[in-house]
């Protein structure tokens, strides 16, 4: 497969490419695991998940055993995290691009090009990008990238589905209607061991694990306040799938969900004052 990114690498593993299903485009290491553990373990058996990381994790804060760990270092620790999760949770795939975080940031053509190059090679049934509401800048500009790459895809290539999923911002305040769950709650042994495996960001004091699996019960129990749970577990996306294929303006898209949050908000307010 012909990527750009310095120090690019793809791993073919479980299946091959042509048995990838699911494929998660995520900034860092260890983002595909918080967002899209859903999809992980319900490819879990037979294969049929695909993560591709923008980023090397060379800005990665650390402290602890790794406060003197040079980028450079970093990078490569980063990277064997990432195999190991990738062996771990039986993927199909792991595409490792090694971008810098600006190199995504600025909007560099090559970025865009590996990940069309990739939908291209795997043509997944699904994908999952990070959520536009983000507050992590690489975040926000790695699923502009993505939603940039998938608008150039053929018809006959582009995937069915394609989501976007909470990580540094949950999504419980998008509607009922408007958002997908999707069930985390198998193989729990698994969902907390594909996260561990991030000890050089865990070990410093980010409790990573425990926040993650924390969230999807919460999601779980608080989705609906009058029924019991469904699920004892989910993590929540948005269906993107029309917008993307729209040449609608990110921005604008967005903010139409700020708004029906906030009229939610007011009316109820409105209603009982």
């Amino acid at each position: 497969m012909d990527i750009c990114g310095k120090n690019a690498s793809v791993l073919v593993l479980n299946g091959g490419l042509s048995n990838i299903k699911d494929l998660c485009i995520a900034a860092h290491p260890d983002d595909a695991e918080i967002m899209a553990y859903g999809q992980i373990a319900a490819c879990y058996k037979n294969g049929g998940f695909a993560v591709a990381v923008l980023t090397n994790g060379g800005g990665s804060p650390r402290a602890g055993a790794y406060a003197d760990i040079t980028d450079e270092e970093m990078k490569e620790i980063r990277f064997k995290e990432q195999i190991n999760a990738a062996l771990i949770g039986n993927y199909s795939a792991l595409f490792w691009l090694g971008y810098s975080s600006a190199d995504v940031k600025t909007g560099a053509q090559s970025v865009k090009n590996d990940i069309a190059t990739i939908f291209l090679e795997t043509t997944p049934e699904r994908v999952f990008i990070h959520n536009l509401a983000d507050k992590h800048d690489t975040h926000v500009a790695s699923a502009l990238r993505s939603i940039d790459a998938l608008r150039k895809v053929k018809d006959e290539f582009r995937p069915s589905k394609i989501y976007m999923m909470e990580v540094w911002r949950g999504l419980d305040w998008v509607g009922d209607g408007e958002k997908t769950l999707f069930d985390t709650s198998l193989y729990p042994e698994l969902a907390e061991k594909i996260l561990n495996v991030y000890e050089s960001q865990i070990s410093g004091g980010k409790e990573y694990t425990k926040a993650t699996v924390g969230r999807r019960f919460a999601n779980a129990t608080f989705l609906e306040s009058h029924s019991v749970d469904n699920l004892k577990s989910a993590s929540l996306g948005i269906d993107i799938t029309d917008f993307v294929y729209s040449e609608d303006d990110p921005c604008d898209f967005i903010s139409g969900y700020v708004d029906s949050f906030r009229n939610d908000v007011t009316s109820r307010i409105s209603k009982y004052k």
